[in-house]
């Protein structure tokens, strides 16, 4: 039992508990098909190559990249976050969030329990996983680097499945503790979930991933719209990062 919660664990480092789409797993056997398809996999590493191949300097371009693509989604989130605050009903709730959204626009990292005390506008409307509206679910699944080229429902439901898988695995990391994990596991459970960490130290990934298993293990399922919204409300502004 305790090596099957370590596994379970260390497999939010890596996100090994989703196991590659008929697409990835394709296009892998295709290129074991001949020479044929060696130089295209060098020209275009990232890809068509999976990360175990790809060389150090190709890990940190290439990671920078995906971030730069999701952070772009970013101030969008932010906006829509902005555009509900009217149809929050509780005023408290309501200046919460508009300073929220405020100290993030302005560059400041929001402390755990600003965001945690905003549990209750993520667990139904405006803000709950079923009340978000469609370009509010693209640029989320944009933020995760999931594609928002399906319809609505599609995207509103793998968001859920990919968020509950998230915070299984926090649950799993967290009774496993942060400390058994080496310098890239905590690198990689970081980026993960939303921080590009290929420029940070170590300590400071330590922190920060401390930072959200504190949220996430003391969210409960109906409240996981906030776990999905922290990938950017945690990440923007740590440590400079918003540039």
């Amino acid at each position: 039992m305790a090596l099957s919660r370590v596994c379970w664990a260390r497999s939010a480092v890596w996100g090994s508990a989703v196991t590659p789409g008929h697409f990835v797993t394709r296009r892998l056997q295709l290129g074991r098909s001949g020479l044929a398809w060696g130089a295209p996999r060098y020209l275009f590493p990232r890809q068509l190559l999976i990360r175990h191949f790809w060389t150090p300097k190709q890990q940190t371009d290439f990671l920078d990249i995906y971030h730069a693509f999701r952070k772009q989604s970013h101030p969008e989130i932010i906006s829509y976050l902005e555009k509900v605050i009217p149809l929050i009903s509780d005023a408290g709730l309501r200046w919460r969030l508009t300073d929220l959204c405020t100290k993030i626009q302005r560059g400041t990292h929001p402390a755990i329990h600003d965001i945690l005390a905003l549990r209750e506008c993520f667990s139904n409307h405006p803000l709950g996983m079923n009340q978000l509206q469609a370009l509010h679910v693209k640029a989320l699944s944009r933020a995760m680097l999931l594609t928002s080229y399906l319809p609505p429902p599609l995207l509103r439901h793998r968001l859920k499945t990919h968020t509950t898988v998230i915070h299984q695995l926090d649950k799993a990391l967290a009774k496993l503790g942060i400390g058994q994990l080496t310098t890239q596991e905590v690198k990689s459970a970081c980026y993960l979930r939303g921080l590009n960490s290929t420029h940070i130290g170590e300590d400071r990934c330590r922190t920060w991933l401390g930072e959200w298993l504190q949220i996430s293990c003391s969210l409960k399922e109906a409240e996981l719209s906030l776990l999905l919204h922290n990938v950017v409300l945690l990440s923007t502004n740590y440590l400079g990062t918003r540039r």
